[in-house]
Parts: structure tokens; C-alpha cells; sequence
């Protein structure tokens, strides 16, 4: 069975946004942003996408777009939940062993980047993968909003399995400095367990999901890419995906 037959992309997608109200439907380029990442997800060839959204509007542009698309009870409280909830609505019987979470505000990303992300799933006994890039940047190090994966890798190896994840880097850390990138690769009773799991008391604290798993000894991979993918969270971001998907940008390959 190939990895496309064992892998499905699931994008969760919500209306609500403080920063930028209704974010999925955000134009670019004439099309909606989340179509724009609906795109990255196919061309990466990893397995069918999938939006899963909880708002009539979200549905109806996807659906518009030809793409595929399931409606999520809006209550729900994370998009984990949601990938969850449509993974058992396309997937009743269970034929898809592995899950790929992409967020629905990376409309730049680099396909390559999901296929990397599910790479270190696959080639290690993980339960969830993830991607993490070097910081350059002081500025950027010093961030508390810029997550930092603690990992150590053995010479070039390109995937190491997470210490913890953190937003300010601990004073006895002599690991690399490495910015998290929010896309997970989840073993499909992985992600089953961690839905099932309750909120952590370092989760609640940091507001950092994947702390969760690793609270309740779950082994998260950490994969190595060149860069942080874009995402848009304000009007300013998404003037900038506008410039970066001009139709004199490339398109993904």
C-alpha cells in the first residue's frame, strides 16, 4: 500500500478571528486563502485533502473550488478536535493510517514541507511529527511568541525527537535554536489518544497544545527545514501573502 492509499490531509478551518475576521475567506489573488492551502496540501501528493470547517461559508468556497470539505461541530474547542471528528467522517472504517494537521493560515507553505513532516512520522517510532527551522535572529530568539522546539540532533540527521517545547528558551539550554513550525503528522491512534486526553497543566499555562502529549509521554519527532512557512494573522500578513502570491510568483511544485 503506498503512503498516498495510508495518508489523508485534514485542514482545520474556523470563521471566528479576532486579528482577521473571516480569515479562511480571505482573497488572494482572487481566491480564498483557505483554497490557497488546499492547493499546497494536493500538490504535496501525500494523500487526499480534506477541509474540515464548521461554517456554512467556509463549505460552500471549498466546495466551490472543487476541493473536498466536511462540516465540524463549531463547538469543538481545537482544530486537533476538529481533524479528529472529520477524520471518523471520511473515514469511518479506518483505512487511513496517518494524519497530516495543516493549519488553514499557511496559503505559502512549501509542499515539500508536508511531505517532510510526514517523513519523520514514518522513519521513526514517534507518535506525532512536527518541523522546526534554525533561528538566525536575536530578536526572534527573544520572542515569547515564537515557539522553540528543544531537540539535539546526532551529526546530520535531519530528525531528532523532542525535548519539550517552550516560548523562552531555559538558561541551561546548549541545543540548537530552533523556531516550531505548527504542522503535525499523526499516527492515526495517536491522534485518537491525544483528543481523548485532558488538558495539561503546562498546556493551560504556555497555550501550547503539543505540550500535552508530551505531558502524558507521548514521543513527538522534530524534522529540520530551511524555512518557516508564512502564516497570516493580520490584515498586514495578508497583504503580504497578496505580493508573495501575485501571479508572477511561482506556483508550488
Amino acid at each position: 500500500m503506498s503512503v498516498f492509499d495510508e495518508t489523508v490531509v485534514l485542514i482545520p478551518s474556523r470563521m471566528a478571528s479576532t486579528r482577521l475576521p473571516d480569515k479562511p475567506l480571505a482573497d488572494i489573488g482572487g481566491t480564498a486563502m483557505i483554497v490557497h492551502v488546499v492547493r499546497r496540501g494536493e500538490a504535496a501528493e501525500v494523500g487526499p485533502v480534506v477541509v474540515a470547517a464548521c461554517d456554512a461559508e467556509v463549505v460552500e468556497a471549498v466546495e466551490m473550488a472543487n476541493g473536498e470539505v466536511v462540516m465540524t461541530d463549531p463547538a469543538l474547542p481545537s482544530g486537533s478536535d476538529r481533524i479528529a471528528a472529520a477524520l471518523n467522517i471520511v473515514d469511518p472504517g479506518g483505512v487511513y493510517r496517518y494524519v497530516v494537521n495543516l493549519q488553514g493560515d499557511l496559503p505559502t507553505i512549501d509542499p515539500e514541507a508536508i511531505r517532510t513532516c510526514l517523513s519523520a512520522l514514518r522513519q521513526t517510532e514517534a507518535d506525532i511529527s512536527t518541523l522546526a527551522a534554525h533561528i538566525d535572529d536575536a530578536e526572534e530568539l527573544g520572542n515569547p511568541n515564537v515557539v522553540k522546539a528543544l531537540a539535539r540532533f546526532e551529526g546530520d540527521a535531519p530528525v531528532s525527537l523532542a525535548e519539550d517545547f517552550v516560548r523562552v528558551l531555559p538558561e541551561h539550554w546548549d541545543g540548537p535554536h530552533l523556531h516550531h513550525i505548527g504542522i503535525y503528522a499523526y499516527r492515526r491512534e495517536a491522534l485518537e489518544r491525544f483528543v481523548s486526553l485532558p488538558v495539561s497543566a503546562r498546556e493551560n499555562t504556555e497555550k501550547l497544545e503539543q505540550l500535552r502529549a508530551l505531558d502524558n509521554g507521548m514521543k513527538i519527532a522534530v524534522a529540520l527545514v530551511d524555512t518557516v512557512p508564512f502564516g497570516v494573522d493580520t490584515p498586514a500578513d495578508l497583504d503580504r501573502a497578496r505580493a508573495l502570491l501575485a501571479p508572477s510568483a511561482a506556483s508550488p511544485q
